[in-house]
């Protein structure tokens, strides 16, 4: 996935006064321009997004792989669930991790503690051993929970006066996650395909070793930003441990064989909860946040775009999944007498990221000033149909496969660039539309709930990817082509329902 929309928080940062205050004194300029707590912050997030979308990269191959040649043998089903449940899990997460570092422990500590929790992660996944890998796996989600949201809002904490300067530094703190993303997935099935999967997992985890290491020696360069949480009270704290205590429970219970798990059940059901969940706040905030009319309007709007997020999320991330495994079983791979390795294929979507942002950013300044800017949902309802081609695309190389040949890697390629240009005209967008559209009181948690559209997009990802069997081939195109109706549909119903939606807007562009 690109990384426009990692750089929000997903819980949202502790920008109190207080926290303003205390941040003012990290403000001078001393490292081009900007605080050098913010290399502190960009050299921790790299080495988290090179272990993040390294793991990412060879995860489904690991899970698919025969016993006898190190994997753990699980049918495609089975881990299509599992990566979808991890991959969703840890945007999920990010919502606790907000709350842990608002409510308790600030955002440094919760940064160190992630990250110590992703290296342990990234250890157990090396060791070996079913039962110690999906421990592994546990941490990392909760290791990611923990530092991705609260990295960013440490960012913006080095800005208490906002402006043009803290915009710069966000952008500057998204080269960091670029590079960690197009590293990790470049690196990490080399070193698997080299040396086996111990050695690929082992990779992750020394990157956020010293990722861990950079933050703690420079950790002073911070000062006060993010050391110290919006609240305290023994209550949050209570609720905490209760939080660990059902974690550990359930988590044991499993690892023992005490509870055996179905992984395509699970996640058909966590899907229910988070859509349950996300419908349910937001008409909470609309009938019970003691809104405007305005307000409650631009909520209404809010939940349109919240829906065309989920089903763009839902496509999206087919990448980690099936589209590896389309990439290992049905491509060839054979470049200039170099067989690439299949996880690398991950290393093209935030390439034509990197290098259409730009191209994206001067299109809509360049429409704004004749007055012909898409407005947010018709923004939305491009992102939908360009994904929506990709879908389609790949539906058509699924059916070259029907008749027994690999396909050209091109096929892959062209359909992560529909993909790349259908992310920028959405993910930047919703980030925007959504600051825009929360009310004032609720700005923080809506942002949450944007980022519970990634989480619900994962795990139907994960879920609608189950139904694909390498044993009945035809399933193969059958999901593409179930996922271009999807996307293609949202596409067209947001376009249709676009005039009403701007009224909903009340005003917001």
């Amino acid at each position: 996935m690109s990384r426009a929309v990692e750089t929000g928080a997903p819980a949202g940062p502790n920008m109190t006064t207080a926290g303003a205050a205390a941040g003012a004194a990290v403000a001078e300029p001393t490292l081009f321009g900007h605080p050098r707590g913010l290399a502190t912050l960009f050299f921790t997030e790299m080495w988290e997004r090179f272990t993040f979308y390294g793991i990412q990269s060879i995860l489904i191959l690991f899970l698919t792989a025969a016993t006898g040649r190190g994997g753990l043998g699980f049918t495609d089903q089975s881990a299509s669930a599992v990566w979808g449940l991890y991959l969703g899990g840890t945007y999920l997460l990010s919502l606790l991790g907000g709350w842990v570092a608002d409510q308790l422990v600030g955002g440094q500590l919760a940064v160190a503690s992630g990250g110590v929790l992703i290296t342990a992660g990234n250890a157990l996944l090396a060791a070996g051993g079913t039962r110690l890998f999906f421990l592994g796996l546990i941490f990392n989600v909760l290791g990611v929970g923990l530092l991705k949201p609260n990295v960013s809002a440490t960012v913006g904490d080095l800005y208490p006066e906002g402006g043009a300067r803290r915009d710069a530094g966000f952008s500057i703190f998204y080269i960091g996650i670029n590079i960690g993303s197009l590293i990790g997935p470049f690196i990490v099935p080399i070193a698997a395909q080299a040396y086996g999967w111990h050695a690929g997992f082992a990779l992750p985890a020394i990157g956020m070793l010293f990722g861990v290491v950079q933050f703690l020696a420079t950790r002073r360069h911070l000062r006060s930003a993010g050391a110290n949480p919006a609240n305290t009270g023994p209550r949050p704290w209570l609720t905490l441990w209760i939080l660990v205590a059902i974690i550990c429970a359930v988590t044991a219970l499993m690892l023992s064989g005490a509870v055996t798990v179905n992984p395509v059940a699970l996640a058909g059901r966590v899907s229910w909860v988070v859509g349950l969940l996300m419908v349910g706040y937001l008409l909470y905030i609309a009938f019970f946040g003691r809104l405007t009319g305005d307000e409650r309007s631009r909520v209404f709007a809010m939940t349109t775009l919240f829906v065309a997020s989920t089903l763009f999320w839902m496509a999206y991330m087919q990448i980690f999944g099936p589209m590896t495994l389309f990439a290992a079983r049905y491509t060839d791979l054979h470049v200039f007498g170099w067989n690439l390795p299949p996880g690398d294929m991950q290393t093209f979507p935030p390439s034509f990221i990197i290098l259409l942002a730009p191209v994206f950013a001067m299109l809509w300044v360049w429409l704004g000033k004749r007055n012909r800017d898409l407005s947010s949902p018709a923004k939305f309802a491009l992102g939908l149909l360009l994904i929506a081609a990709g879908m389609l695309v790949m539906y058509v190389a699924g059916l070259r496969v029907l008749h027994g040949s690999k396909v050209s890697l091109l096929w892959l390629v062209a359909t992560y660039l529909l993909n790349a240009c259908g992310e920028l005209c959405l993910s930047p967008v919703g980030l925007s539309s959504t600051t825009k559209l929360a009310p004032v009181r609720f700005a923080a948690q809506s942002m949450g709930l944007w980022f519970l559209t990634l989480a619900l997009g994962s795990f139907l990802s994960g879920l609608l990817s189950s139904g694909y069997d390498a044993q009945h081939l035809e399933t193969l195109p059958a999901l593409y082509l179930t996922l271009f109706w999807w996307t293609a549909g949202g596409g067209i119903v947001m376009l249709l329902i676009t005039p009403p939606v701007k009224r909903l807007m009340a005003g917001v562009h």
